[in-house]
């Protein structure tokens, strides 16, 4: 976590990856099972980033601060939730266990930072989650998946979004032919970027609005001068 320069544009918002080679073949048919210890720990966290983003809203509608210990640990849950994504069924483009870490792990294929602003506007915070956000949340829905329903009645299954699917196309890839398309795995990371981008901002981490642009591969594009 870096405060903002004054000077020089930044992204605020920055998703790296890199993608391992080789992968094993076989081992993404039982990470659902090793990752069970994560998903324990990340229901709790997940609950508790929601309580300090409820604390950091007034924190910052009555400052204009997002307290600094709040942001660095929302910001440690995004990252350990952005490493299990990506072993898992968000990318499947690692092999390397995620490390059970608040922590920016820069050794890690995944890697997420946010830039703390010195100051939020006040009164975008009432807007911004919500209201602002809609856009987003359709095409945030459409890339993560949801329970699906028609009629009043529910399915018996919860569709897929499109990022887990062309995951296990990639996957399923690296079963036969041992190699995880290039094409594919720019594209699953850029579409994941952009989930990330709009969770930081609906968690009122940034007010810089998310582009609607999807800027695919590991690497961030570099701001521009």
């Amino acid at each position: 976590m870096v405060d903002q320069a004054a000077t020089e544009p930044v992204v605020p918002v920055r998703v790296e990856a890199a993608l391992d080679e080789p992968l094993s073949r076989w081992l993404w048919l039982v990470k659902w099972i090793l990752l069970i210890p994560h998903y324990v720990v990340l229901f709790f966290l997940w609950i508790a980033f929601a309580v300090v983003t409820v604390i950091a809203f007034f924190a910052v509608l009555f400052t204009g601060r997002y307290p600094r210990p709040l942001f660095a640990f929302n910001l440690g849950v995004l990252r350990w939730n952005w490493r299990v994504t990506y072993y898992s069924h968000g990318a499947f483009a690692t092999d390397r266990y995620p490390p059970f870490s608040l922590g920016p792990e820069p050794d890690y294929p995944a890697r997420l930072d946010v830039v703390r602003p010195e100051r939020l506007s006040r009164g975008l915070v009432l807007v911004k989650w919500w209201l602002l956000a809609i856009p987003h949340y359709i095409v945030v829905g459409f890339l993560t998946g949801g329970a699906g329903g028609a009629g009043g009645e529910r399915w018996w299954f919860a569709y897929a979004g499109l990022i887990a699917v062309l995951a296990f196309f990639a996957v399923v890839a690296v079963a036969f032919t041992g190699v995880y398309p290039r094409g594919l795995y720019d594209l699953v990371v850029g579409l994941n970027r952009w989930v990330l981008r709009v969770v930081a901002y609906v968690a009122l981490m940034t007010d810089v609005y998310p582009p609607f642009r999807l800027d695919q591969g590991g690497a961030e594009r570099k701001p521009a001068p």
